[in-house]
């Protein structure tokens, strides 16, 4: 079944399901979900900022929704019910697991390149999110944010600095537009609550993500320029070019590489990791173009002598500001791989 709208559905074929289902039938079940799990995992992934852990919580809800099916009277659509699964679930995953982090939020910027490079792997860290597109159109009247903008980086690290309640509420009216009696609903809560909790995260929020957003940026530059950043970026590294890369950045760009916990801010600063570490002492790069939080990646393969090919090493999400490129947010680790269909390495 195709990723639609259950508003689009047939409904006479969805109230024909829901009774299936009902009874027990699990691939009625699956017939009603399958339209939505895509939409549902992103909520998931902004609620948790991890990919990994999104899949954990939209297993968990739809387990719960299955379990509780008989509980659903059809007040509302199927599809509410199931976001107010899928919200509770990942409440309770906030809960007992806390919140993601990126290496911003550890400490300052170093002033020179760090050569150890150790991993930190007692943080939870933020990860990428593949963006396939397209996304579900279907969103109420009060959403504001275009579904690209609800997963780039810059709003999924806000996020992870509010309270479960908060990041919750602010993603089910802005980003879903569900009204406030629904969210209050959803939540066992008071409409009082949700407009409070509303009105926290829209300050702490707009502190914390640029203006103007990702999409605006990337659509004021064009496709066809976009795609000839992300080249040069990746000949840059595999020629090692350092005055072709830093002709890409502005001066004031940040380098982070999680679970790496050092980062660098300014052009000083990033062009001496760069010389350093990835354009002299690692080795051979190749690279792959590639999509993550709505914004332009690419994919860094690294040569490995005991393999004899370049094995996946981490996915580079570039922020653009004008025509430059003003973060690079390395993700280190094979094992985000697999999530963006990408190869394990490269000859």
């Amino acid at each position: 079944m195709s990723e639609i709208s259950q508003s689009t559905a047939d409904p006479e074929a969805v109230d024909r399901d829901l009774g299936r289902a009902r009874d027990g039938d699990d691939a009625a079940f699956a017939r009603l979900v399958t339209p939505l799990r895509r939409e549902l995992h992103a909520h998931c992934y902004r609620m948790l900022g991890s990919p990994h852990d999104a899949d954990d919580a939209l297993q968990e809800a739809l387990v719960r929704a299955w379990r509780g099916l008989a509980r659903f009277e059809g007040r509302s659509s199927l599809r509410s019910w199931l976001y107010t699964v899928a919200t509770r679930t990942c409440l309770d995953l906030v809960e007992t697991r806390g919140r993601r982090a990126l290496p911003v939020d550890l400490g300052p910027a170093s002033e020179r390149a760090v050569a150890d490079g150790a991993m930190r792997t007692d943080v939870a860290w933020l990860g990428p999110y593949p963006d396939t597109g397209p996304y579900p159109a279907e969103k109420g009247p009060d959403a504001r944010y275009e579904q690209r903008e609800a997963v780039e980086l810059a709003f999924i690290a806000a996020l992870q600095h509010l309270p479960g309640n908060q990041r919750a509420a602010l993603l089910l009216f802005e980003v879903l537009g569900f009204s406030v009696a629904e969210i209050a609903a959803m939540m066992r809560t008071t409409t009082t609550s949700v407009n409070s909790a509303l009105a926290r995260a829209r300050r702490i929020v707009a502190e914390r993500i640029p203006s103007p957003s990702q999409q605006q940026t990337l659509r004021a530059i064009g496709d066809s320029r976009v795609r000839e950043i992300v080249a040069g970026y990746a000949a840059a590294l595999e020629l090692g070019d350092a005055d072709a890369l830093v002709a890409l950045l502005t001066e004031d760009v940040t380098w982070s590489m999680p679970p790496i916990p050092h980062w660098y801010r300014g052009l000083a600063a990033v062009t001496d990791f760069a010389v350093r570490v990835p354009l002299t002492s690692c080795g051979s790069w190749r690279h792959l173009p590639a999509h993550a939080n709505g914004q332009p990646a690419v994919a860094s393969y690294l040569w490995d002598d005991a393999a004899g090919t370049h094995l996946a090493w981490s996915i580079n999400v570039l922020t653009l500001r004008g025509e430059q490129v003003s973060e690079i947010t390395s993700f280190i680790g094979r094992e985000h791989f697999p999530l963006f269909g990408l190869p394990a390495s490269l000859p």
